[in-house]
């Protein structure tokens, strides 16, 4: 999977467009009796023929570019994108007039300029082929190396993660590169060593070859308990990642799998685990154990708009871009609870996400990561989880070290929307870097009773900049940031493309300065009677709305649209 990346009264709804030129400064409000409004968050080889589930967009734009557009990154939340499960914030900031930029990641080289028109369309599905077996070589359909009209060329990134592409190909938060223009098409067939088309139980399943699955499940309802699964062999397409063809455990063509108490192992690349791919496709998975080695593997994989519900799974990656929580092209939606997963690779984070991904009640940890990767129009909400993660090297193209990167990548398998992250109660731990990272992306953050442990490295809790993605000058990062029963600590940077909102209810807390350096993007704040927000330096912000008396200058200087503020 290439690099692409809950739910609590407090919201925040990440809206997904691409940030305009510098904001415009916006006159000073300071009403001293109506608080602010909150925003609201919204063994034999059988050949198993499947039809294309989804045709990806066809890779035109330049080679190396991803621009079949990834009918959302996987595990979107319905894609990944859809508010957190129903729980609402205060209504929402006016939001800004930028247009929205297709970030989402490539495999393999990018094109980091920006796509005329902004949005991505999804290919259209192919009809269903309803499960008949065919030959059990897989096909990869051929791809189109056009360029898509109108589509402008990013520059290059650098190996120092600054503007060009990583020698590896990965994108950062662990999705690795897209490879040719578009990527491989769906494909027609899919080799399989174990075709399932009835309930098992206490079973063995073992792959050894490249390009092949140790079970697939071709549009048959089967339960699946007892096993175990071993897959070795590697895979170079993006198929692998896309489409499953590599992965121990495929579910696709309408599927509806249930599976239990199931061991499964995977060592080669692009060997994903557990892998539900296509609209209609439904994998419910418990109590089970998923080990994963190589390169590009990740534990739990969601894509072309399938669903997966978790239960008390024990995951562990090793290799380099194989977040243990993953989504692709097509994204999806993802629902896990309880459990722990982790992965300690480098550029491979606890959760990416290109869908819509609920998790609650579970342990997630990236040792060599971001903790949570957010690409294009999508969503994470965590709901008393304990995540943590530690982005002590950077990878592929990014430029600075956060715990949670919120971007759109313009590879074109994240559709563009709105993205949110929303976190109620747990806790999160960051090991190196800021907090929160911002990029070429519009997002609502909601944040309720969580718990932070902030990095030693760094002084930072948030930074909406431009960054390696789209193009420069209208590729910062705009947030809506909602709290509520939450403190929180360290500086907010908001550059010269960029905008936030800052809405704190009576029962939170900030302590921090905002844009120390002077005035750059537009920045609102707004406090309810009883929140405060206490100043560690000077600040520089556009407007303020809410009760003055919440403000605690504590000796420095709060300059509200260029006038300084005096109590």
């Amino acid at each position: 999977m290439k690099r692409k990346m809950a739910a609590a009264t407090l919201g925040l709804v990440l809206t997904c467009t691409t940030v305009g030129a510098s904001a415009m400064a916006e006159g000073i409000q300071m009403n001293m009796n109506e608080p602010p409004q909150m925003v609201s968050e919204q063994s034999e080889t059988q050949n198993q023929q499947t039809p294309p589930q989804g045709q990806p967009g066809q890779m035109q734009g330049q080679p190396g570019q991803m621009q079949g557009q990834p009918g959302q990154m996987q595990g979107q939340p319905g894609q990944m994108q859809g508010q957190p499960d129903g729980q609402q914030t205060p209504p929402a900031l006016p939001s800004n007039n930028g247009t929205a930029t297709d970030n989402s990641s490539t495999n393999g080289q990018q094109n980091t300029q920006d796509q005329p028109g902004g949005q991505r369309q999804m290919p259209p599905a192919l009809p269903p082929n309803n499960g008949t077996a065919t030959d059990n070589s897989s096909t990869n359909g051929q791809q189109n190396a056009q360029d898509r009209p109108g589509s402008q060329q990013k520059p290059p990134a650098l190996s120092s993660d600054n503007d060009q592409a990583p020698s590896n190909g990965q994108m950062p938060g662990g999705q690795p590169s897209q490879g040719g223009p578009g990527g491989d098409s769906a494909p027609t067939s899919y080799s399989t060593a174990n075709s399932v088309t009835e309930d098992s139980a206490g079973a063995s399943y073992t792959s050894s070859s490249n390009d092949e699955n140790a079970v697939l499940v071709d549009g048959k309802t089967v339960t699946i308990s007892g096993a175990t699964v071993n897959k070795t062999g590697d895979s170079s397409s993006e198929s692998a990642d896309f489409y499953g063809t590599n992965a121990a455990v495929l579910a696709n063509n309408g599927a509806s799998v249930t599976v239990s108490d199931v061991t499964v192992t995977t060592d080669g690349t692009h060997a994903n685990g557990v892998f539900s791919y296509g609209s209609g496709t439904t994998v419910t998975i418990s109590d089970s154990t998923i080990t994963t080695t190589g390169n590009n593997s990740g534990g739990l994989m969601t894509t072309g708009g399938a669903a997966l519900n978790a239960t008390n799974l024990t995951v562990n990656t090793s290799g380099n871009s194989s977040a243990a929580i993953r989504s692709d092209r097509g994204g999806g939606t993802v629902n896990v609870s309880q459990g722990s997963y982790s992965a300690s690779g480098v550029g491979s984070p606890a959760i990416y996400s290109t869908a819509d991904i609920t998790v609650s009640d579970a342990i997630l940890s990236a040792d060599n990561s971001e903790a949570v990767v957010i690409e294009g129009g999508n969503s994470v909400t965590l709901t008393n989880a304990d995540i943590s993660g530690n982005n002590a090297t950077l990878n592929g193209q990014s430029t600075v070290k956060t715990n949670v990167l919120i971007y759109q990548s313009m590879s074109g398998d994240a559709a563009e929307g709105n993205s949110s992250f929303t976190m109620t109660g747990g806790s999160m731990t960051s090991r190196t870097g800021t907090m929160f990272h911002v990029t070429n992306t519009t997002t609502e953050i909601n944040l309720t009773g969580v718990s932070f442990s902030y990095a030693e490295d760094s002084d930072d809790f948030m930074t909406l900049t431009q960054d390696a993605w789209g193009k420069s000058g209208s590729n910062g990062g705009n947030a809506t940031v909602n709290m509520k029963s939450q403190e929180a600590k360290g500086n907010i940077t908001v550059d010269s493309a960029s905008r936030l909102k800052l809405n704190l209810d009576s029962t939170s807390s900030y302590t921090g300065a905002i844009n120390s350096s002077g005035t750059a993007g537009s920045v609102n704040v707004a406090l309810e009677t009883g929140s405060v927000w206490t100043l560690t330096g000077d600040s520089y912000i556009t407007s303020f709305s809410g009760d003055t008396s919440s403000i605690n200058l504590n000796g420095y200087h709060l300059y509200i649209n260029g006038v300084e503020y005096t109590a």
